[in-house]
């Protein structure tokens, strides 16, 4: 029987796991918490997160990190981008051969400024590495609603591994070896839904979304093309779809993050009332922060981190940008005639 460890006890680490022991796979979840662990055990319930939902009979959970790991050699990360690195090092002295990560969040760390595949390489260095992504509320994913997903490695023979470990009749997955395209469009694409959400709130209408949405894509493409992506990953399921599903819909806690802050919250307020992690708020602060190493511009983030961390006026900053000099849709450097 296939076995997998999920590290991470949240919507997405839940949803995951609760799927993918329905689908028939030996499944532990570990939580950070005693209390949400044991709960899981004996309620069947997470009393954090998709506290509604009944998750499969078969899902062990433990709070305990060495049993977590001597569980499986297939680990699926699903802590928040920030604990990524604290959590690799935790589980550092558990590595054995043949163990085979996957991370399922989507992020850059602030800190440093770096990708979540260039922090595994530090940290463990040799070891494969990959990432699952793609557009995918965890409310579907439990409910068993039809989603597509990719999951990218540097080694195409373990993205094989993980498309035949976690595919199932409703969990289409795609494999690929571009992890920078993968990582860029998951993690960027949470920016522009802060903006999306912003924009709704304000009471724009649908032209102005779409020319957000559209420019916001122009954005993580040129930021992926100077790191290296394939233009055709970022037009895939973990840019353009991904971007979409973020943008427009209420699940999004990022888009809701941004509808609260263009209804006039504070980055504090609307935290709080949002209750769980909206990861493109820390992954604006590292791409702004980091953006003279970058070398890209990236006007809709500097927006989105003037209305998070400035206290810009959503409102002026909408008009900054609409009034930047004029400029062809496509650099020629994109494209030849």
């Amino acid at each position: 029987m296939t076995t997998i460890t999920v590290f991470g006890g949240g919507s997405w680490g839940t949803a995951l796991a609760h799927h993918l022991a329905s689908e028939g796979r030996d499944v532990l979840l570990w939580c950070r918490s005693a209390e949400q662990a044991r709960s899981i055990t004996l309620t069947g319930r997470n009393p954090r997160y998709l506290k509604n939902v009944t998750l499969d009979r078969s899902l062990l959970s433990t709070a305990h990190l060495a049993d977590a790991a001597e569980f499986s050699s297939y680990w699926i990360s699903a802590v928040p981008a920030q604990a990524f690195r604290p959590m690799l090092e935790r589980l550092a002295p558990f590595f054995r051969e043949g163990t085979r990560l996957c991370n399922v969040a989507k992020g850059i760390e602030i800190a440093s400024g770096r990708r979540l595949s260039q922090v595994m390489a530090e940290i463990l260095p040799g070891q494969p590495y990959s990432i699952f992504s793609g557009p995918s509320h965890a409310e579907e994913v439990v409910a068993g609603q039809p989603a597509a997903l990719v999951v990218a490695s540097d080694r195409e023979e373990t993205a094989l591994e993980w498309q035949g470990k976690t595919m199932t009749k409703s969990l289409r997955v795609y494999t690929s070896t571009d992890i920078v395209g993968v990582e860029i469009g998951g993690a960027v694409k949470n920016v522009i839904a802060i903006a999306a959400g912003i924009a709704r709130a304000m009471g724009l209408g649908d032209n102005a979304a779409a020319a957000l949405v559209t420019r916001g894509l122009a954005e993580i493409m040129r930021l992926g093309s100077r790191l290296g992506a394939n233009p055709l990953t970022l037009a895939g399921l973990t840019g353009a779809g991904d971007l979409m599903v973020t943008c427009f819909s209420g699940l999004s806690r990022n888009y809701r993050l941004g509808w609260e802050i263009g209804k006039g919250k504070t980055l504090d307020e609307a935290s709080a009332s949002l209750g769980e992690v909206a990861e493109g708020a820390f992954t604006v602060r590292a791409l702004v922060e980091h953006a003279e190493e970058l070398q890209v511009e990236i006007p809709l983030c500097r927006a989105v981190y003037g209305a998070l961390y400035e206290k810009a006026s959503p409102r002026e900053l909408m008009e900054a940008l609409l009034l930047r000099s004029p400029k062809p849709e496509i650099p020629s450097l994109f494209w030849k005639t």
